[in-house]
């Protein structure tokens, strides 16, 4: 055999090999689930919601899906809007002991007026063993914000959102650049499931303008210079998410990235 024919053998050959499949460096973003007849980019906040309702179902509507409620205002408009789209829609809230009175005491207006149920996560109660046989809500944040916020609302978060496949949060676009490119209806890789912001390009006049015209309960700490509301031992009044864990890096809790 002539070094030609060697050639064309060995070109032969490895036109003959299948290619082999390979394991990509990140996953993809799933396809947006279903015929939305919205647009998921800029349609109205009723419309997105509506959307996930009807496509996050199962036995009934929106049983498949769950919002988080935080207490802040984001949170009442999203709440008030649901409740009139489906009024047997779940709610989830995240409690460590460490609440302002004032935010209790929306989480009862928000129960009395809508006449629902706001399903509770106890955090000390699900963090793991090791960290909650030490812990008490006094001492979460003796060590550091990564030390409380992670092992306390990251393992609350994950048991709400079992048997799930979306859920529902209040980011809004302006919040803060970590926030800039929140879309409407988006992956959510770290979870595994959708993320509903039916909020996300409105701004902080939209959320006010919203709240007026619906006689929304929302968290009277904002009429106290609170933009953003977390945890007693965190959160100092400020604009944006300023107030939040002051003085450290730290920009989120560990619930959004």
């Amino acid at each position: 055999m002539n070094p030609s024919e060697a050639s064309a053998l060995q070109l032969s050959e490895i036109e003959a090999i299948e290619p082999e499949l390979t394991t990509p460096l990140f996953d993809a973003e799933p396809e947006v689930p279903g015929s939305p007849t919205v647009d998921l980019d800029a349609g109205k906040a009723e419309d997105i919601l509506r959307y996930a309702v009807d496509q996050f179902s199962d036995q009934h509507p929106g049983d498949r899906l769950v919002q988080a409620i935080s207490f802040q205002k984001e949170a009442s408009v999203i709440l008030d809007m649901l409740i009139k789209i489906n009024p047997n829609q779940r709610f989830f809230t995240i409690d460590n002991g460490n609440l302002f009175p004032e935010t209790l005491e929306v989480w009862r207006a928000i129960e009395a007026k809508y006449d629902t149920k706001i399903e509770v996560f106890r955090s000390l109660e699900l963090a793991p063993a090791a960290i909650r046989e030490q812990a008490t809500a006094e001492n979460a944040w003796a060590g550091a914000p990564d030390d409380c916020c992670g092992p306390y609302k990251v393992a609350s978060l994950e048991a709400a959102l079992l048997d799930t496949d979306a859920w529902i949060t209040g980011l809004r676009r302006e919040q803060s650049h970590t926030r800039a490119e929140t879309r409407k209806v988006q992956w959510d890789a770290k979870n595994g499931l959708w993320k509903v912001c039916p909020l996300a390009d409105w701004t902080e006049r939209d959320v006010w303008n919203y709240i007026f015209e619906n006689d929304v309960p929302y968290n009277k700490l904002h009429d106290q210079g609170y933009s953003s509301i977390g945890c007693t031992n965190c959160t100092q009044p400020g604009e944006g998410r300023e107030g939040r864990w002051a003085g450290s890096d730290k920009t989120e809790c560990g619930l959004h990235g």
